[in-house]
């Protein structure tokens, strides 16, 4: 059972899409949340239908709905197969769940690039009146644990060979994991994170000089056959 907030007079919704920006969207908002001792909810927006979201949605979605947990959110909103704008979306969610402020990352996702220009958020004000709009600017680089920056994530796959894995962008037969590789800021050498899905979890392995640093991390996520070679 949640406990109960102290302030019902003031409600956030976090709108995330896909990326790792959503993640640093969603603690920005359970902090506004803990400050104002109020319910905090999360809602994304997608026009496909959930069963049809690929391995990297489904494990961007199951992260966030673990994080809600986490962060006692009063409830994580997705709106799949959604067929009409997304600013109609929020607003239907925000009268709904009677949100008094809203918070959206400034940085654009395909499917949100208006907000940069300012069209999204001109036709939202429209649709809901008396609620503040939090846009929160966020650096295309991203913060990880360990405070390294890293760069915007580009796509890589992870090959083994007799030294363990090493990182390459070129698909191959000889792949055995495929995800997105952040590059550490201010490296030449390919330094960074690579992070992957596995069995609908998001996963990652630590990258120094195009070689996974400690492979043995990987043995949770191989499968039965891998483990005997």
């Amino acid at each position: 059972m949640k406990k109960a907030k102290g302030r019902m007079d003031e409600r956030i919704l976090v709108c995330v899409y896909y990326g790792p920006n959503g993640e640093r969207l969603i603690k920005r908002g359970h902090k506004m949340a803990s400050m104002l001792d109020c319910p905090l909810y999360i809602l994304t927006v997608d026009p496909l239908p959930y069963d049809e979201f690929d391995a990297e949605k489904s494990g961007y979605i199951e992260r966030w709905k673990e994080l809600a947990e986490e962060l006692d959110v009063e409830e994580f909103i997705l709106r799949d197969n959604a067929r009409r704008p997304t600013a109609k979306v929020i607003a239907e969610v925000a009268h709904q769940y009677n949100i008094t402020q809203i918070i959206i990352g400034q940085t654009a996702q395909s499917r949100w690039e208006e907000i940069t220009k300012g069209s999204f958020i001109n036709v939202l004000l429209r649709e809901i009146t008396f609620v503040d709009i939090h846009i929160v600017s966020i650096d295309r680089r991203i913060k990880g644990e360990d405070d390294a920056y890293f760069e915007k994530g580009v796509r890589g796959y992870l090959v083994k060979d007799d030294k363990g894995y090493r990182l390459c962008f070129t698909y191959s037969k000889d792949v055995h994991y495929e995800g997105i590789f952040y590059k550490e800021v201010g490296t030449d050498f390919n330094n960074g994170v690579f992070k992957f899905i596995k069995n609908n979890r998001s996963c990652q392995v630590h990258i120094t000089e195009d070689r996974v640093t400690n492979p043995k991390k990987l043995h949770p996520y191989l499968a039965e056959e891998e483990l005997k070679e």
